[in-house]
């Protein structure tokens, strides 16, 4: 179906609203019955009806069907977090004594999952270079229940070859799960190559104005049905109405702000390019990137997150960059109306710092809905001020 479609008039019937053009928000936690039986059957099969709020409700469901087509899935549940959607869809693939395959240094939160969570069940995970299909097909073993993916992550931008590692893993019984969030299912569609699970931050895009926090996760009917009436019911983590309805919103305009802050960012990366104080451009279709060509055929777009490489001698040097901006904000996540910046040196100790590990001079960039010369300028002004 149509983008347009979907994202403006899908799942949506306004002669149940007064024919209102925004759908309502449902802010209820309960729904009413008029017979026992009605009650006795909703709570036989909580997932075709209405009873409380926690499981389904009618403005949340407008959005799961909107972002299940743009995924090209059977099914999505919607999370209150991107975190949420994540540990769902992990607990529900995984028993004891099992083992994981995961691209290293994905999402932090992910990666606690894995290393805190779940080894006290005796889940173990093995993190390989994703890069390379090999490096999967090594690290499988006997009990392997999950691979999982971050294509691309959010700092190097490393990608996954998504049917390839579909195709083996299935070969294997095992349950792909593929985190979206930097794509959106506007620019990549991962279960189209096979992958059994998607997932993404739809603080980010999706939103778009910086203020909800939610996950989203596609996948079939039966997968989403079973972590429905286990997980999602049981962790409670399923998305409000309000806040659903700020995605609705976020929706409409997601294409047309994906393609402004796209342009814009080529503008970014000219003029970083040019930049004496940039080692190196990090972005998935500039041609530059090593994984260029598997990019173009997975990615329609890529958005506006970028790295650069910084040639800076110390720590204070980048940290004098940062702190020198005046429009550009310093912040985590991406996605929103807003430009950002982050450096990796944020997370270390300064007596860490060493010159001559490119990880430690990367600062990650995200481009919003200003003016390109607007965003430059800022950049221009923080370069000059870490010569002085």
């Amino acid at each position: 179906m149509d983008t347009s479609y979907l994202i403006n008039e899908f799942a949506e019937d306004r002669a149940l609203y007064f024919n209102a053009v925004a759908p309502p928000i449902m802010q209820t936690s309960n729904f009413v019955f008029k017979t026992v039986d009605e009650m006795r059957s909703a709570f036989k099969d909580e997932y075709s009806t209405y009873l409380y709020s926690r499981g389904l409700n009618p403005t949340v469901d407008m959005l799961r069907k909107k972002l299940a087509a743009l995924d090209e899935a059977e099914d999505c549940l919607v999370f209150n977090s991107g975190a949420a959607a994540i540990f769902a869809a992990v607990l529900a693939n995984v028993k004891t004594g099992d083992h994981i395959v995961s691209v290293k240094a994905p999402y932090s939160w992910a990666q606690k999952t894995f290393d805190v969570f779940l080894t006290r069940f005796n889940i173990t995970t093995t993190y390989i270079d994703g890069t390379d299909i090999t490096n999967f097909e090594k690290a499988i073993t006997a009990n392997t229940s999950i691979i999982y993916l971050e294509c691309p992550n959010s700092w190097d931008y490393s990608l996954q070859d998504l049917q390839a590692v579909a195709q083996l893993a299935k070969k294997h019984n095992i349950v792909t799960i593929c985190d979206n969030s930097y794509c959106t299912p506007i620019y990549q569609k991962p279960i189209t190559f096979g992958i059994d699970l998607v997932l993404q931050s739809a603080t980010k895009y999706i939103g778009g104005h910086s203020d909800t926090v939610a996950g989203v996760l596609s996948g079939s009917s039966e997968m989403m049905a079973r972590i429905f009436n286990s997980e999602y019911l049981n962790i409670g983590s399923g998305i409000q109405p309000f806040n659903a309805w700020l995605l609705l919103r976020g929706l409409r305009t997601l294409p047309a702000r994906l393609e402004r802050i796209s342009a814009t960012t080529l503008e970014v990366i000219k003029f970083l390019q040019s930049n004496p104080k940039v080692e190196k451009v990090i972005y998935p279709l500039d041609e530059s990137f090593h994984q260029y060509e598997l990019a173009k055929k997975q990615m329609k777009g890529a958005g506006g997150l970028l790295t650069f490489v910084l040639r800076a001698e110390t720590a204070c040097e980048i940290e004098t960059f940062c702190n020198s901006l005046k429009h550009i904000l310093m912040a985590v996540s991406w996605g929103g109306y807003e430009s950002l910046i982050i450096p990796k040196v944020a997370g270390m100790e300064r007596l860490t710092f060493d010159r001559n590990i490119a990880d430690h001079q990367m600062v990650r960039l995200y481009v919003g809905l200003e003016e390109a010369t607007y965003i430059i300028e800022d950049l221009q002004q923080a370069f000059d001020k870490m010569k002085e």
